[in-house]
């Protein structure tokens, strides 16, 4: 075709006035066309498409190709795995953090400070016990400033004078030895490079401990080689439970039931046969009894009040009892601990003890044996104990209950969790994998060999990709959204590979080898190369974003589409070479036409696309087209393009319908109205999630808060005997035997009698205990207490040949003539010394009741319970034993206390307020990775926190009477220490009765000051928020505005001189809401840019504006429509959202694009004809006929490939499974009618794109780009 375009060069313009000319300047230039031609055909024969043709139609060279094609991708993974360094897989949350937003560089900048000062960012694994060095040093440098001031302190309490304690304020203070697995989740923990990355990150459960010591530390020596007395007495793992209420409306977890249930889970954890080499063996478990042989500590539990032992005569709160004691009393005297409120969640009140939920904790012990301390093989050490505790969760999946939900976390077991949830959702594209296989065998005319080749030109090219991106880029991670590429490729490069088999296929009837080949190269990768441009411009536009992980998918996705494009156009011309000379010789005869194919090639375009509307296909066509292809193109061309194309104006008006809806659900979108769901939401990872916006704060691990701990662990047994007896039945006195019996007549339905002798007439049996039936149960014979439910035995003789007993909560029927033989009483509700029986009356004659333990066997109809079907409780048969600590009440006497005050447990979002840091300084570092170096802190020099003491106090109680933005008892302005408080209003009166956090016994402040040299560098005061965690990004984002604006009132009114007015306010919670804000921003920015790049590559590939208007109707309408689908679905936009909404226009210009280029080249073969009206549709009929199978196969092999996404545990991708889908569903739709109908209405009837109009689009194109960036700069730099 480049030949037949060479004598049009002065034909293509913009000037639509001119294309009615068209056909006069063809002829005037006739003759000068022919010797040009003859030139161009000289200089192809002798030039790059002669050698690429001959190469393409020789099998040994094709062979080499396909050889040399093979081996690249090898040779560079091969170079990748072994000579570089490891790509890892980043599946960190915190890969989507924004390290460019004010709010990361505040808060890393607080991170990096409290590191250098105390070691690690979570305050709560330091000891609390005799306070913490970082407040003493504190303490000491104000005593010297209050004497240097000659005021007295000798009556202040617990201040000793200042004995060199400056010179350690150099040390770190962190602790590793104590309160190990008090790790803040929520917290960002600095990683060193070569750790092992965290999973998905909310770390909702993270224990993991690290070492940032200063080596010239001489406390961290000897701590460092100190060995232990005893092996696993550091609690330095965890295994964390949540128990959550289900089944009822109240849903209260403190029933028998469900409390039971719970009992049984932690005993079986504790049953494991390795669990003594791991657990947690501390000093205090020494003193338990119950607890030996191997002492392990039980877990951190309120069952431990609930579930008490007794040995030797004492009773011990270690959760350990088989049975369940007063569960009021237990609580009672639980509530008295400030600790309690840790296991339960916000809506427990002393007057109303229930709870939705039940924490627990399982602790395990460090060092292990074979090791002599905490530092001795760390690694080896963590690696034996994960090990270990992974095989807990196949134990722990199947605990849940009808009325106990049992959630697991803790680091290792939640990472497990996630990359097996990882994997098994990536072994889900080998089932795209093999469905596409299947679909391509089928579209290629079952064809093995063009289905090989094609499937491995798209899997070297990601190799090729993977190459690209981690040793040309140095991208040393591979996110998690790089999982999709994975699904996503296959339906990409499948359309490319369908494109050059279908267009190689339908140019059978050139009979020049060379001729065929050449023509395939240049039809299919110029059309394959402009929607992989524009796919790839789509996925790039993401690189420009400010999110890691995005900035990284998209990367990683346009090398993907684009080595896909060359790996494909490189293979499949060898491919096609030597399956049609060696595979399909019986069905085509190839002339080695060499000499002849000068000559020939100017008449290959027009003999294509020459096939008359009318005719039929002949056989020998439609055997090298394919019998599959054959079939589909015959069915579009009849059923779709010329119904289409005739009533193409009623579709135009239709489609003008459906965009002004669509544009009015897209105004109908909202943004989203909760956290980022990454998981589905009834597995135990996001469950957990959720939960972690109502749980006391994950890091406040309270391993010393059970009744193990409490100073009620030991009851003298005679106290436990004067609150009640022992056993429940002291006398058997108004006791009912009920015996059951059972007569089997071999039909399907037994008759059971019930009696209050133990002996009846045969043929009557005793019923046994299986399947469910109960020998006998006993009863009250009149109320008694809560046994005050009457049952009645009703016994009838009537139509029967035998009587008839029947069990009913009414009196007996004697109308249909059953009378009352006894009755009984029970409860209606579970009782202490109870057990729970099921009854129901059978539905087929005769119509007996029966009685059992269970409900399958006595759920005879599916109608609600009633008198004759239902349960009830029995009281236990006398002469069981009850254990002493069976429904014990520890309060009985009234000697539990008054309850103790709800402490602060970090439910809300922990803002701190920072003063002496100016910010962060990453100029050293090489990316925005956030794994490897944060950077270092600028701090200000001219903080000096004595001058700014009285502010500083001032400015903590004001933030603190905030009711609206803290919460009462929140303000944590000191760090840890009660000696502070007493010396501060010595140095100034504003200090007086500041405000005292409500901390669990044991908790430190997060308050914080950074010292050096016997310097004040820097002071954080810290503020519990009203924030809810569990709002969305968007609500949440008031909350922050709200925050910022009341600081910079308060600092505002401070003198300006002070360097507190260079305070900020920063909270780990800010970066995670302006991490979803940004993602939703920049997803909507690359968008547009997406758009603009698809505009201008369209713009040019068309060179004709009739030609670019439908592409870009087309795009609008497919965008908005898929907008709208999502409205429909109940869809919110978030980050998700947003960015799979990206890469939509890049989707969707495809398919579209590839009819345009089937209308550019059915043009010159209609030059006949006159009428432009009837050109326009002739040549948008023969544009579907030549792309319609190669876009439609494309389009199922896409939609096939994205289908396993929707079953994705991990949400976002099921999420961009179903977007990419959905759009390539609307693609295709709005391909086959909204543009052919637009192109059979207004595009060009002549045009052929002649090269002078592309370089004019060209032009046009450049000079927009220019002045468009020019305005946006002018716009970003206004001030």
């Amino acid at each position: 075709m480049d030949s037949e375009d060479e004598p049009l060069l002065l034909q293509g313009t913009w000037n639509l006035s001119e294309f009615e000319e068209q056909e006069e300047e063809e002829e005037e230039e006739e003759g000068d066309g022919g010797t040009e031609q003859v030139n161009g055909d000289e200089q192809v024969c002798k030039g790059f498409w002669w050698a690429l043709g001959w190469v393409y139609t020789q099998p040994w060279a094709s062979g080499l190709v396909l050889a040399v094609g093979f081996l690249v991708p090898f040779a560079l993974s091969a170079y990748m795995f072994l000579r570089c360094e490891p790509l890892d897989i980043d599946l960190s949350y915190s890969a989507f953090e924004v390290r460019s937003h004010a709010s990361a560089e505040r808060f890393d900048a607080l991170t990096i400070a409290l590191k250098s000062q105390l070691g690690s960012w979570d305050r709560h694994r330091r000891d609390a016990e005799g306070f913490d060095l970082e407040a003493n040093a504190l303490r000491d440098l104000l005593l010297l400033m209050v004497n240097r001031k000659g005021k007295d302190v000798s009556t202040l309490m617990n201040v000793t004078e200042p004995t060199g304690i400056l010179g350690q304020t150099e040390m770190e203070v962190h602790n590793d030895n104590k309160q190990f697995g008090n790790e803040k989740n929520n917290k960002m923990k600095e990683k060193k490079t070569d750790s092992v990355k965290p999973n998905i990150a909310v770390n909702l459960n993270s224990s993991g401990t690290e070492d940032h010591r200063k080596p010239d530390s001489l406390l961290m020596r000897k701590r460092r080689f100190a060995g232990y007395s005893y092996l696993q007495t550091q609690a330095l793992w965890r295994i964390e439970l949540v128990f959550v209420a289900q089944g009822d409306e109240d849903n209260n977890i403190f029933t028998p039931e469900r409390l039971h249930t719970i009992h049984h889970v932690e005993r079986l954890l504790m049953q494991h046969p390795q669990f003594q080499q791991f657990c947690w063996k501390p000093l205090e478990a020494l003193r338990d009894l119950p607890l030996g042989p191997s002492f392990c500590s039980p877990p951190s539990s309120l069952l431990s009040y609930l579930f008490p032992s007794e040995r030797g005569g004492k009773i011990y709160y270690d959760g350990m009892g088989p049975d369940l004691a007063d569960i009021h009393g237990a609580l009672s005297l639980a509530i008295t601990h400030p600790q309690f409120y840790w296991y339960v969640d916000e809506t427990l009140t002393p007057d109303k003890l229930q709870s939705s939920l039940l924490r627990s904790e399982i602790h395990f012990g460090a060092p292990l044996p074979s090791f002599y301390s905490l530092q001795d093989r760390p690694l080896e050490q963590r690696h034996l104990y994960r090990d270990f505790v992974v095989q807990y969760a196949d134990i722990l999946s199947q605990q849940s209950t009808s009325k106990v939900k049992v959630l697991y976390g803790g680091t290792e077991l939640f990472d497990d969790e996630v990359r097996k949830t990882f994997h098994s959702d990536m072994l889900l594209a080998l089932f795209s994998g093999g469905c596409i296989t299947v679909l391509v065998y089928v579209l290629t005319s079952f064809s093995v060999f063009q289905t090989f080749f094609g499937l491995a030109s798209i899997g070297l090219s990601c190799l090729v990709a993977l190459f690209l991106y981690h040793v040309v880029f140095g991208v040393k991670y591979l996110g998690i959204l790089n999982g999709v590429a994975a699904f996503v490729i296959i339906g990409i490069g499948v359309d490319d590979v369908f494109v050059f088999i279908s267009t190689f296929r339908q140019s059978a009837h050139l009979t020049c080898s060379m001729q065929r080949m050449i023509y395939t190269i240049k039809t299919a990768g110029r059309a394959t190369f402009l929607t992989s441009f524009t796919t790839a411009a789509a996925y790039a536009a993401n690189t420009f974003s400010q999110i890691p992980a995005v900035h990284d998918f998209g990367l990683f996705m346009s090398l993907i589409v684009s080595c896909c494009w060359l790996w494909v156009s490189v293979l499949m011309p060898a491919a096609l070479c030597i399956w049609s000379q060696c595979g399909a010789a019986h069905a085509n005869t190839f002339t080695p036409c060499i000499v002849d194919f000068c000559a020939g090639e100017s008449e290959s375009d027009a003999v294509l696309l020459s096939l008359s509307a009318e005719a039929p296909l002949a056989v020998s066509t439609e055997g090298s087209v394919g019998v599959v292809s054959a079939h589909l193109q015959r069915l579009l061309r009849h059923w779709v393009a010329e119904p289409v194309v005739e009533k193409r104006k009623t579709i135009i008006g239709v489609y003008a319908l459906v965009l002004l809806g669509s544009v009015w659900c897209c105004c109908l979108l909202r943004p989203a109205s909760h956290a980022p769901v990454l998981f589905h939401r009834d597995t135990n990872l996001q469950r957990l999630l959720d939960l972690r916006s109502n749980l006391s704060a994950q890091g406040i691990a309270c391993h010393m808060c059970s009744g193990v701990s409490s100073k009620y662990h030991r009851r003298a047994l005679l106290e436990f005997i004067l609150y009640k007896p022992l056993l429940l039945w002291v006398s058997a006195g108004g006791l009912l035997t009920v015996y059951v019996f059972k007569l089997d007549l071999g039909s399907v339905v037994p008759l059971y009698r019930y009696s209050l002798s133990a002996s009846v007439p045969a043929p009557w049996q005793a019923s046994s205990s299986a399947h469910g039936d109960v020998p006998f149960f006993q009863a009250y014979s009149s109320p008694h207490s809560n046994f005050s439910t009457r049952m009645s035995v009703c016994v009838s003789h009537a139509y029967h040949p035998r009587p008839r007993w029947m069990l009913t909560l009414h009196l007996c029927d004697s109308g249909r003539r059953w009378r009352s033989e006894f009755d009984f009483y029970v409860a209606s509700v579970e009782q202490r010394h109870s057990r729970k029986l099921y009854f129901a009356q059978h539905t087929i004659s005769p119509y007996p009741s029966r009685v059992c333990e269970g409900p399958p066997g006595c759920v005879f109809s599916s109608g609600p319970d009633g008198p004759t079907q239902g349960s009830f409780y029995a009281p236990l048969p006398a002469g069981t034993g009850i254990s002493k600590t069976s429904g014990f009440n520890p309060c009985s006497g009234g000697q539990c206390g008054k309850p103790a005050v709800r402490p602060l447990v970090d439910t809300g979002a922990m803002v701190f307020v920072v003063f002496g840091i100016l910010g962060i300084n990453r100029t050293q570092r090489s990316d925005n990775h956030v794994i490897g170096d944060l950077g270092s802190v600028i701090f200000d020099p001219d903080f000096d926190v004595f001058n700014e003491i009285g502010h500083l106090c001032k400015l903590c109680k004001a933030i603190s009477a905030n009711s609206k933005l803290v919460k009462p008892g929140g303000a944590q302005c000191l760090p840890s220490g009660n000696s502070l408080t007493s010396i501060l209003p010595l140095l100034h009166p504003e200090c007086h009765s500041l405000p005292e956090p409500n901390l669990l016994p044991g908790q430190l402040s997060h308050g914080a000051v950074g010292m050096q040299g016997g310097r004040v560098h820097w002071i954080s005061m810290a503020f519990e928020s009203t924030t809810f965690k569990g709002k969305s990004s968007f609500q949440t984002h008031s909350d922050f505005l709200q925050w910022e604006s009341f600081l910079q009132k308060q600092l505002a009114s401070l003198p300006a001189s002070s360097a507190l007015r260079r305070g900020f306010q920063t909270c780990q919670h800010w970066k995670q809401i302006f991490m979803e804000i940004i993602g939703v921003e920049s997803a909507l920015y690359s968008l547009l840019l997406s758009l603009a790049i698809c505009i201008a590559s369209v713009a040019v590939f068309t060179a004709h504006p009739l030609l670019l208007l439908p592409i870009l109707l087309s795009i609008l309408g497919m965008v908005c429509l898929v907008v709208a689908v999502m409205y429909w679905l109940g869809w919110e936009m978030g980050a998700v959202e947003a960015i799979s909404l990206s890469i939509l226009v890049g989707s969707s210009v495809d398919y579209c694009l590839h009819l345009v280029e089937g209308y550019l080249l059915a043009g010159d073969s209609l030059c006949f004809l006159q009428e432009s009206s009837i050109k326009r549709q002739l040549r948008t009929l023969e544009a579907a006929n030549h792309v319609g199978v190669a876009i439609v196969s494309s389009a199922v092999t896409t939609v096939i490939s994205t289908i396993p996404l929707f079953f994705c545990v991990i949400v976002p991708f099921a999420k961009f499974g179903q977007i990419v889908a959905i759009n390539t569903a609307i693609s295709i739709a709005f391909t086959l009618t909204v543009t052919t109908a637009l192109l059979a209405t207004m595009g060009p009837a002549d045009f052929t794109r002649p090269p002078r109009a592309v370089l004019k689009a060209t032009l046009v194109v450049l000079i927009v780009g220019v002045c468009g960036g020019v305005m946006c700069l002018i716009l970003v730099t206004r001030p």
